[in-house]
């Protein structure tokens, strides 16, 4: 990251933003034209190599995409589930083969057969009305399973609309910033991204740090294959979204808060730009929020498809227009941020919560759950359960009670679940019951929480194909910033493709290089990534070592 591009981008700050500029373009032409890319960094001022390298980067900007008119997901929802081989067969006989791309994930892990077509996604038995879908305005709405096992609803409850968005915060308003941060404290949320830490503590740390211009980023971009609660809350419930990142910028002295969308939820981005419309008509976005002093303006990002965009500091060099490189911490985005100023960096979920927090007060919340893991956690089910879709979860809850009452069983004999996405752990069904909904229970027993979201391998599925394609995912998606990641994970890709075609796996060499990536990594995409094959190894041993 340098700290000479950050203020370089800063001088246009939002309103005029270089990654903006450069998504906007690639919708015109497929990816940005050289002669874009040239012009925009003699306006911004900075080296063609920063435009070039910021654009080669995204699956959305790169050469390769021009002219994709569909794209099927190669998320680990969709692999095993094995229905993608025949939504790309059915593709092509609309799309030649150039003109069909790969995205990943898009949400709809709870059907599968996921794919894009005309700036809309699509599930299920969609692929099988192709020709319709080409030649009308259908739209990609699908139904899954919404459930609680709290009465009071904190995340999946009766939606806010604009009008109780604009009660709220008089009410909170009144209040006062102290006693808001208080109640945000006294709950003790923690960040539902997956790395756990307080929000409260967050914020008072950005909201203690002197600036004359701090900012508020909403991560939308955590794509973990089989989460799709993040796109549920921007869906459904947008108002309590932004009702959070409102409050986190009344706290601490913020007045621009940023939605960073990823582009693989094209309807959300719709959505979420809906509810912000609808705001500034009745004087809650901009000036003088609901006729007080307090100024606050969204914005929404859209993404071009970069997984580690999801790991904050990435995200803050991408808005930037900077390769989406993780940055050396410290300094924390609290103290350094976006354009090198302090920042709040929270994820979907847990801003979500604010809303629910705010009304109910602080210790409500914290009577949910356990000590250290309180409130309610968003629970994904993929389609190998009877009842697939998202689930209210108080935290401590059983996860044989969620998989069992709320997820009915399997429906096909399953060995094992990938819980919190591509860097989770990978949990054998013979452990399920000793699991229970937090963070503590899932660190004990080895494995992680993360985003909660549950990918089903069947029997059916080899580990070991399953390993390489968590490798090949790091590989694809590293930015590239530290050696033991984006060289790692390629050693470990070759290595399991090797072992698919007979090549016996050395079990030493392999403990090297995930001991290499745990411990080298910058951040958790390659340090993550070792979990999972870790358990692998320790569960499923007779599948890999032969």
């Amino acid at each position: 990251m340098s700290e000479n591009l950050s203020k370089l981008s800063g001088r246009k700050g939002l309103d005029n933003n270089l990654f903006e500029q450069l998504v906007q373009s690639s919708k015109v032409e497929g990816t940005p034209t050289n002669e874009k890319l040239k012009d925009l960094a003699w306006e911004y001022l900075m080296g063609n190599a920063t435009t070039y390298g910021t654009a080669s980067f995204y699956d959305f900007l790169k050469q390769e995409n021009k002219g994709k008119k569909a794209y099927v997901c190669n998320g680990s929802a969709c692999l095993v589930a094995g229905t993608q081989e025949a939504v790309t067969e059915k593709l092509s006989s609309k799309f030649s083969e150039d003109e069909i791309g790969e995205m990943c994930c898009m949400g709809r892990c709870h059907e599968n057969s996921a794919f894009n077509v005309k700036g809309n996604n699509y599930s299920g038995a969609a692929i099988d009305n192709l020709p319709e879908i080409l030649n009308s305005d259908i739209d990609g709405t699908e139904k899954y399973n919404v459930d609680a096992n709290v009465e009071n609803r904190v995340l999946t409850g009766s939606p806010l609309d604009a009008e109780s968005f604009k009660e709220l915060f008089i009410k909170t308003n009144a209040m006062g910033l102290g006693q808001v941060l208080e109640e945000i404290k006294k709950a003790n949320v923690r960040g539902r991204g997956g790395a756990g830490f307080p929000m409260g503590f967050k914020w008072e740390s950005c909201k203690n740090t002197e600036s004359d211009q701090k900012f508020i980023v909403c991560n939308a971009d955590e794509g973990d294959p089989g989460a799709y609660s993040d796109r549920y809350l921007l869906e459904v419930q947008p108002y309590s979204v932004l009702f959070g990142i409102m409050m986190a910028g009344f706290v601490v002295g913020a007045d621009r808060g940023v939605i960073y969308l990823r582009a693989e939820y094209p309807e959300a981005i719709k959505i979420a730009q809906h509810a912000i419309d609808e705001l500034t008509k009745i004087g809650m976005n901009g000036s003088n929020i609901g006729g007080t002093n307090f100024d606050f303006t969204f914005k929404i990002i859209e993404g071009a498809g970069a997984y580690v965009c999801g790991e904050e500091t990435a995200l803050l060099s991408s808005i930037e227009g900077q390769r989406p490189e993780v940055r050396v911490r410290p300094p924390y985005p609290t103290q350094e941020g976006l354009f090198g100023k302090p920042t709040i960096v929270n994820n979907v979920e847990t801003l979500a919560a604010v809303p629910w927090i705010l009304e109910n007060g602080g210790d409500a919340y914290a009577n949910f759950g356990t000590d250290k893991s309180t409130g309610t956690k968003l629970v994904c089910l993929d389609s190998f359960f009877n009842t697939p879709g998202m689930y209210e979860i108080e935290m401590g809850t059983s996860l044989k009670t969620i998989l069992e009452d709320f997820g009915g069983g399997f429906k096909l004999d399953v060995k094992a679940l990938h819980i919190g996405g591509p860097l989770g752990g990978i949990v054998p069904t013979h452990k399920i019951d000793s699991l229970t909904l937090d963070f503590e229970s899932f660190q004990n027993e080895g494995f992680l929480l993360g985003h909660a979201s549950v990918v089903s391998i069947p029997q059916s599925f080899p580990m070991l194909e399953y390993i390489e394609h968590l490798f090949d995912f790091t590989a694809v998606e590293s930015c590239g910033k530290c050696f033991p990641c984006s060289i790692g994970a390629v050693r470990g890709r070759e290595m399991f493709a090797n072992a698919k075609n007979g090549q016996p796996i050395d079990q030493e060499l392999l403990d090297d290089l995930l001991e290499t990536m745990e411990i080298g990594s910058l951040c958790a995409l390659g340090g993550g990534l070792p979990l999972g094959v870790k358990n692998a190894l320790q569960y499923f041993k007779e599948e890999i070592i032969k």
